[in-house]
């Protein structure tokens, strides 16, 4: 690709900032072939990912029942860095976490952006909304959450639920003892909106907590072709949750080889055998958590890679309702034939980088980035005046 068709695409305004912060034309470009492959677009829709960062849009982020847990995994997220999401990519009109108004000042610019935006801003929700007692046992500003929401999401053009607790009422709304139910009632976006009458698309992105760049993606996506990505049954992006667990796991060869940890620190825990029988909910969630990890840290940056069964926090009825040590369904059996074999070492121990793979949906787009930044870093360039 000639550099004057690079340039073509870059306006001029996002030319300066990308050279504000040092990054020049052809590492931009090659970041937005990345991010196309990643979210399965052909490669002729490069042009339109990158005329996608050229809008910033508004985002108003609204919190309810939760630990900012999702929030604070977005603050740690390294491409783009929260500053360079908020500053270059969207414009975060409302944030109690990350305002620096505060009280009667906050919420008119909420208000502002609802009015100045209507039916073009996207409403994320972070937190499960509780219902029961007509919503009081959360409020902001005086209004319970279903009273902000019946002014917001109406005028919204999509609405995202980050996090298990937004997407199906989370921690909150797992049964205590003496209830039935969850005591305050809570329950997850998606389902309010239908209750409050508000027909508007909801995507859920369940994660406890939610990585961040899935919520990036979907973003992206929707930024770039208008529309939201194509989602499963329970209103969850494919992309991100299209696989289960199990399937692209890297102790799945231990699975099948029936090679299972009894106990935590026993020889076969130690050794990296499948924890099925500690209560790995993997079997049965759907989530990409082993290919795009957490914190950019390494295979040590998920549940499983550190030692500890998967919790389902994905899942619906999963994740906060069945207990730790309960196993799994199974809803896989047959391992698919891109999965490596259990190797051994010489010293006879089990090679833990024979038995790590990569799914096919992540590994096709790594895959497919690299091929492409490879043709990228092939081209004639001209230089620069």
């Amino acid at each position: 690709m000639e550099e004057k068709h690079v340039n073509d695409l870059i306006s001029s305004d996002l030319a300066e900032r990308l050279e504000l912060f040092n990054v020049s034309r052809r590492s931009f470009l090659k970041f937005a072939t990345a991010v196309t492959a990643t979210l399965g677009l052909p490669f002729g829709m490069v042009n339109k990912v990158i005329a996608a960062t050229n809008t910033r849009t508004p985002v108003i982020w609204l919190h309810y029942q939760e630990c900012t847990g999702c929030t604070e995994s977005l603050l740690r997220a390294t491409h783009p860095t929260v500053e360079s999401l908020v500053l270059d990519t969207i414009s975060l009109d409302y944030s109690e976490t990350l305002l620096t108004a505060a009280g009667h000042q906050a919420e008119k610019c909420m208000m502002d952006s609802v009015k100045a935006n209507d039916g073009k801003f996207i409403l994320v929700v972070e937190g499960s909304i509780p219902t029961k007692d007509n919503g009081i046992y959360c409020k902001v500003a005086g209004k319970t959450a279903q009273e902000t929401l019946t002014e917001v999401a109406p005028h919204a053009a999509a609405c995202v639920a980050i996090g298990s607790c937004a997407s199906w009422g989370g921690v909150q709304s797992a049964s205590a003892p003496g209830y039935n139910g969850s005591p305050t009632g809570a329950a997850g976006l998606q389902t309010v909106l239908k209750t409050l009458n508000i027909d508007k698309p909801v995507v859920n992105l369940p994660g406890c907590p939610a990585s961040p760049y899935n919520i990036l993606s979907t973003v992206l996506y929707f930024l770039t072709l208008g529309k939201l990505p194509e989602m499963d049954n329970k209103g969850r992006p494919m992309f991100a949750y299209g696989r289960l667990i199990h399937d692209h796991c890297e102790r799945r060869p231990h699975f099948d080889a029936g090679h299972f940890a009894d106990q935590f620190g026993d020889e076969g825990h130690r050794q990296g055998y499948c924890l099925y029988k500690l209560g790995c909910k993997g079997p049965e969630t759907y989530a990409n958590c082993p290919t795009q990890l957490y914190g950019d840290v390494g295979a040590h940056s998920w549940p499983v890679g550190t030692g500890h069964p998967c919790f389902g926090c994905t899942e619906k009825g999963v994740g906060f309702h069945k207990p730790v040590h309960q196993q799994a369904t199974v809803l896989s059996v047959t391992s698919p034939k891109t999965f490596s074999d259990i190797a051994e070492e010489k010293d006879g121990g089990l090679g833990t980088g024979a038995a790590a793979l990569v799914g096919a949906l992540g590994g096709a787009a790594v895959a497919t980035a690299a091929m492409m930044n490879k043709k990228l870093e092939e081209a004639p360039v001209e230089k620069e005046d």
